[in-house]
């Protein structure tokens, strides 16, 4: 009997008690994000044959991407700055998909030096990309200027996915019928375009503001490339993922890291963030479908009004083509 009251007293304490609400609510949560998500497994796409580039894919929704490609029979170049974390998260791909068809390459989407280098090589590996998904992003970051001259939030965020997909436009068109997926972020619309922020010049720029505008950026650029693309096969979209419990906070200061990981709760795990990702790339409905924007619930949703703004779009893809040396296609 005193063991019974022991036992009691331990289950309905005040402690047991929060932490079975909190697993309640995050088990509720869970099946929240589960029930707004497009169902991956009734999708029957078979890439067999294709070839896939994703950057950033050692971890996070990159790592969750690249995997299912693979399962899916994809031919996967993992795109990744570091070449350690790259191999290991190849290794761990393989073990999973059972995929034999992964190649490791090694790029800093920072420079635009190592971004031409890995075209050089890629090119040489597979003349024909059906999917490229730049998804690599960083956040946190002070502005802090690349050896180029670029600040380093937005080389990584947008110069170097917009260097990367131009270089590659001849690779995706020759395999006929392309996508590129650009992963965008919630967080663009509270951004704004200033060019000069290109080279950490511009307005102040308040706490993680680059991020933001980065983003926007990014979107910005989806439009703008679909349409300079029209009839060529490839189409190009835009997707937020949703807030996705990661490792993009770990250039954080631990007041904020700790403040993600208490909110952590209420977010996507990667797998859940990474279906919006999958359903742009694999989606049989989305076939033609070009210049949209796509919220993380996979719906076709309105971009801010900048990123809507073609006189806006035009300047940024004049003023990136001048940066990036973007005629100097070697």
């Amino acid at each position: 009997m005193a063991l019974w009251s022991l036992l009691s007293t331990l289950v309905w304490s005040p402690g047991s008690v929060l932490l079975m609400l909190v697993l309640l609510l995050r088990l509720s949560v869970w099946f929240w994000h589960e029930s707004r998500l497009w169902d991956l497994q009734q999708c029957s796409t078979d890439l067999t044959g294709k070839t896939v580039v994703v950057t950033g894919a050692n971890s996070g929704i990159g790592k969750a991407v690249s995997q299912e490609l693979a399962r899916r029979g994809a031919r996967v170049i993992l795109a990744c700055r570091n070449r350690e974390r790259g191999q290991q998260a190849l290794s761990e791909i393989q073990v999973v998909s059972k995929g034999n068809c992964l190649l490791l390459g090694q790029v800093d989407l920072s420079s635009m030096a190592s971004i031409r280098s890995f075209v050089r090589w890629l090119l040489q590996e597979s003349p024909e990309i059906h999917l490229l998904v730049n998804n690599a992003a960083i956040c946190g970051i002070p502005k802090t200027l690349t050896p180029e001259g670029l600040d380093f939030t937005f080389a990584t965020n947008y110069v170097g996915p917009f260097l990367l997909t131009n270089l590659l436009q001849g690779a995706l068109q020759r395999a006929g019928s392309a996508r590129v997926v650009n992963v965008s972020s919630s967080r663009h619309a509270h951004g704004y375009v200033d060019e000069k922020h290109l080279t950490g010049a511009g307005k102040p720029l308040a706490f993680n503001k680059n991020y933001d505008c980065s983003k926007l950026l990014l979107t910005s650029f989806t439009g703008e490339l679909a349409r300079r693309l029209q009839g060529t096969g490839v189409t190009v979209n835009s997707v937020e993922p949703g807030v996705v419990y990661t490792e993009i906070m770990k250039r954080f200061s631990w007041p904020y890291r700790c403040c993600f990981w208490l909110s952590s709760i209420f977010c996507k795990n990667v797998k859940q963030g990474a279906i919006p990702v999958l359903y742009l790339s694999l989606a049989k409905e989305l076939d033609g479908v070009s210049g949209k924007h796509f919220s993380s619930s996979c719906m076709i949703t309105l971009p801010a009004k900048t990123a809507r703004d073609p006189q806006v779009a035009q300047r940024l893809w004049d003023a990136t083509v001048q940066l990036t040396n973007l005629e100097k296609m070697d």
